[in-house]
């Protein structure tokens, strides 16, 4: 059994997490929001129909998605033979860098069809960062919280992706008050060239981070053979179940997340002429309530189960879809903020908890590898190309917000079966779980 004593504080390694999460997702929201307010005019030809230039802009952040997959499982690999903490120190660089370049970047004007060519290979390393990412920062929260707590402490990771938003937002925010001309022109590469200090900072933090007890285990298990020496191929082979129904359990909130942020700041703008700083603001603001409850409803799932909270999330999901949109053709700024505030409240019960179910379906020696699998096949399937479909899905009913809206609902109402599938399977690898040739006894992570 993975010893629960950790050699650290679980609230330290937590907000390590945190901070290192909140870095990366910081870089990737500043390229969705450039992408659905900037980068359509920046790297594509002017005399480009406007409903292709945002497919176009749209494209650009989807392609880092193809990625991610492949992230997942090469720093999956690295994280389960040879630990969580080299793999965040690793992604981190890798993130930074490449957003720090994208603020560099020449525009189409200057330097033609490069420009775009130039954007999608920094997004490329993006996506490819991300994908190792997620899974470490998870277990090294997970793996050192205290027993019947790790939906709590987890959710310090997943916190990063609401104080990555809200930083995000809030700097795009600042820099539209410099005036429509000052933004197209710099102001958009600010938040791009600002992030070098917060990987500082980040690295600061994640080299001085110990590495989770689960690894001791795996390390003592190199010596009797009991490790997986490829495991990917062992998770494909063993759990490629609990893969697939993780992969729709999450659905809703990482691509359900694009949809009602990206997509709904461009069909605001576009097509209902609404102001970016208005919606701006109420993003921040819907980020910020999001980082103020998800560990509350986390706290919740530890109390009554983690899966009945993602339930009880995904339904509220269903019920707002319609209206989050709605209200955006009344043009009523307290009614549109309300929908954003309510949207996501209930999509905070979704990703915070997910964290420690996900990593409850796959034992230690291959967890790394089975929730990044899980999350990153999603991310390319559901998030990538979110905003895209919706976009797409939204031109065939002549601009109308319905369709996006009920495929959301779709995937929620799907979400909710997969999730209680996924308990199902937890609850059989708690019973017996199968390292190698060795029988060892499970440690339950979740409520």
């Amino acid at each position: 059994m993975t010893d629960r004593s950790s050699r650290q504080s679980p609230f330290r390694t937590a907000l390590a997490a945190l901070s290192g999460t909140s870095i990366e997702w910081y870089d990737f929201y500043a390229f969705a929001t450039a992408a659905a307010i900037v980068f359509n005019d920046v790297f594509f030809p002017a005399d480009m129909p406007t409903a292709l230039k945002t497919i176009s802009s749209f494209a650009t952040f989807a392609v880092g998605f193809l990625l991610r997959p492949l992230g997942g499982i090469v720093f999956g690999h690295i994280g389960d033979r040879v630990g969580r903490k080299k793999t965040l120190v690793i992604t981190l660089l890798m993130m930074g860098i490449a957003s720090f370049a994208i603020g560099l970047l020449p525009t189409y004007d200057q330097v033609g069809v490069l420009s775009p060519i130039l954007l999608i290979l920094l997004r490329l390393i993006q996506g490819l960062a991300i994908g190792g990412e997620w899974g470490g920062a998870v277990l090294i929260a997970v793996e050192n919280a205290p027993e019947g707590r790790a939906t709590f402490f987890g959710s310090f990771a997943q916190l990063g992706s609401s104080v990555g938003a809200l930083l995000s937002t809030g700097m795009f925010s600042l820099m539209n008050l410099f005036g429509e001309s000052a933004f197209d022109s710099w102001g958009w590469r600010v938040p791009f060239l600002a992030s070098a200090v917060l990987v500082v900072i980040g690295l600061v933090v994640r080299t001085k981070l110990e590495d989770s007890p689960a690894m001791d285990e795996i390390h003592a298990g190199q010596e009797d053979g009991t490790v997986a020496e490829l495991p990917v191929a062992e998770v494909l082979r063993k759990d490629w179940r609990t893969v697939l129904v993780g992969v729709f359990s999450l659905a809703t909130a990482t691509g359900g997340y694009y949809v009602v942020t990206s997509y709904l700041l461009s069909y605001g703008t576009e097509d209902r002429h609404l102001s970016e700083s208005m919606l701006l603001n109420g993003l921040s603001l819907a980020a910020f309530l999001e980082l103020l409850v998800t560990p509350l409803l986390s706290l919740l799932g530890d109390r009554i189960g983690a899966h009945k909270v993602v339930v009880g999330g995904l339904a509220g999901v269903v019920l707002l879809s319609v209206p989050q949109f709605m209200v955006l053709g009344t043009g009523d700024v307290v009614l549109i903020y309300a929908l954003m505030l309510a949207m996501r409240f209930v999509m905070s019960a979704l990703y915070g908890p997910m964290a420690a179910i996900l990593a409850d379906g796959f034992p230690p020696h291959v967890r790394y590898t089975g929730i990044s699998l899980s999350y990153q096949v999603c991310n390319l399937v559901f998030a990538g190309f979110a905003p895209v479909t919706a976009v797409w899905l939204s031109s065939l009913a002549g601009g109308a917000y319905w369709p996006p809206a009920v495929a959301l609902m779709l995937v929620s109402a799907l979400g909710i079966w997969c999730t209680l599938r996924l308990r199902t399977y937890s609850e059989r690898r708690a019973d017996s779980v199968t390292v190698g040739t060795t029988t060892k006894e499970p440690v339950t992570l979740s409520a």
